[in-house]
């Protein structure tokens, strides 16, 4: 693979700010936060929690406003578009992991992986949910509802439905923080793949073994970014 921080960036944020509440005691969640996410990256955003970096996925991907700074995705200055081409815009750029899954109660595992699909129409969908289903061992389950799954199910099963669309950037909120070791292993070997054909990915966690697993890793303490270092993947 090439360098994967040749080019421009998946993702660029710059400064950003965001604060919840008013004077006298707000919470400064982001507090002047660059940085920069390339193709081919497994990036770990790390720290306790309340250090931001929940807000900070979230301000990535199009679901919260920063209050100030700038922020880039696949070159776009996303200032520039309104909310409902924002909306587009991260269907059709970004994919999202939650640690509480929020898979739709009342749809299938099939149902629910093909949901992306209605906002942007993908012409293999049913066979591309079929086969990734597959690669993660739910194939008997797709006509199963959440409510019948195991965590690690639930947790694969928004996954596939996070890699439907092909993004150019993933975004995993604590991925692994409810389950076992075996099923985290399985879904940090998905992204960390994910990474490795081209993809960019960034995991909030504080889960170690998750950290380790990351290309790089930055540390994130009362809403700004205050380490980082550069290592090979584990395997």
């Amino acid at each position: 693979m090439t360098d994967s921080r040749a080019g421009n960036p998946v993702a660029r944020a710059s400064a950003l700010r965001k604060i919840y509440g008013e004077s006298p005691d707000p919470v400064v969640a982001l507090d002047e936060v660059s940085l920069q996410v390339h193709a081919g990256e497994f990036l770990a955003v790390c720290g306790p929690s309340g250090c931001g970096k929940s807000t900070l996925l979230l301000t990535i991907g199009l679901l919260l406003r920063p209050d100030a700074g700038d922020l880039e995705i696949a070159d776009q200055n996303i200032a520039e578009l309104s909310p409902s081409r924002q909306s587009s815009f991260r269907a059709q750029n970004i994919g999202f992991v939650f640690q509480d899954f929020h898979l739709i109660p009342y749809l299938n595992v099939l149902e629910n992986v093909l949901v992306p699909t209605l906002a942007q129409p993908l012409s293999d969908a049913s066979a591309r949910a079929e086969m990734l289903l597959e690669e993660m061992g739910l194939a008997a389950r797709h006509d199963h509802l959440p409510s019948e799954l195991s965590a690690g199910e639930r947790q694969r099963t928004a996954l596939v439905r996070a890699l439907m669309l092909r993004p150019r950037l993933i975004l995993a909120d604590e991925p692994t923080g409810n389950l076992d070791r075996e099923n985290a292993d399985c879904v940090l070997n998905h992204l960390a793949h994910y990474s490795e054909v081209g993809g960019a990915v960034v995991m909030a966690t504080h889960d170690e073994g998750a950290m380790m697993r990351a290309g790089r890793r930055v540390l994130m303490d009362k809403g700004r970014i205050v380490g980082s270092d550069d290592g090979g993947n584990k395997r």
